[in-house]
């Protein structure tokens, strides 16, 4: 069967793979489209797996708030390059997968991978078909669903830091608090929600710091005790100065307001994950010495 620029234009429109990609598995299936569809799924799920050891460690974070804002997803999705997490079939795909958290309320990763994302693709066949576009290793790493009996209100930072913040008051003091949660980083809302273990941790630490100082007992004590308190200051929300006004505390303006925080989720791209550190001059190098 003859294979015409018009068959090509179709498979491609479909799968979104290269022009000389679908020519060739239209060739393998005699002309046959539909079994040329499957053919590149196939072949997409064996590029994906190719690419599944490559460190993943750029990409997207997004978040979405319901419109009666008691609902409240925040997702990461991650590339290997900082290009193509934000190359707009990559912002397409994170865009429709944030959709299916949102409406289907999975509880995991695993089980959102199976779920439908439209056009007869469930979000890992999307995911595979990807890769196969864009050449890099994509990963669906983590989202967390919010759930209020107040109200849910979000921060992005471009694609690089997302916020989700549970709480009541205003819309614009909330979404200035999840700003906030993005600039400064905080660890916990109050100290009661910060873990003993932390605590002692930390407190080990500073032991060590002071012992070293020589300094008697007594004062050691209170040294430790003082700097713990400045410690956990910088780690709670409530008790960090405010990044729009640093004369008052975040606690401070909530008791103004008469409002409060029950939560807050903050990610960022690619935290946690350990970065390959290409050395360009050692590589170099290396090939004009081999």
């Amino acid at each position: 069967m003859v294979i015409t620029a018009s068959l090509v234009k179709e498979l491609r429109e479909r799968t979104g793979s290269g022009m000389m990609d679908c020519k060739k598995a239209l060739v393998q299936s005699d002309g046959d489209i539909e079994a040329a569809a499957d053919l590149m799924r196939k072949s997409g799920a064996a590029r994906a797996d190719k690419k599944a050891s490559r460190v993943a460690a750029d990409g997207a974070i997004k978040v979405i708030v319901s419109g009666d804002r008691k609902l409240g997803v925040i997702l990461e999705i991650n590339s290997e390059t900082d290009f193509v997490g934000k190359d707009d079939n990559f912002q397409t795909f994170t865009d429709g997968v944030l959709q299916v958290v949102l409406q289907q309320k999975p509880v995991s990763v695993g089980q959102l991978a199976n779920l439908d994302i439209g056009d007869g693709q469930t979000v890992e066949q999307a995911r595979q078909a990807l890769i196969a576009r864009v050449g890099e290793n994509i990963q669906v790493r983590r989202f967390e669903i919010v759930e209020s009996d107040q109200a849910v209100s979000s921060y992005a930072h471009g694609s690089r830091i997302g916020v989700l913040v549970d709480s009541s008051g205003t819309a614009e003091m909330a979404r200035d608090i999840a700003m906030h949660v993005a600039a400064v980083n905080p660890q916990f809302v109050d100290q009661n929600a910060v873990p003993a273990e932390f605590i002692e941790k930390e407190k080990d630490i500073l032991i060590a710091q002071a012992e070293d100082s020589g300094k008697p007992p007594e004062i050691i004590e209170k040294m430790i005790q003082g700097r713990l308190k400045k410690f956990l200051a910088e780690v709670t929300l409530i008790d960090q100065p405010f990044v729009k006004n640093p004369d008052q505390t975040v606690g401070e303006l909530l008791l103004t307001a008469g409002a409060s925080i029950s939560r807050f989720i903050r990610y960022e791209v690619g935290e946690g994950i350990e970065k390959k550190v290409e050395d360009f001059a050692a590589e170099v190098a290396s090939q004009l010495n081999s």
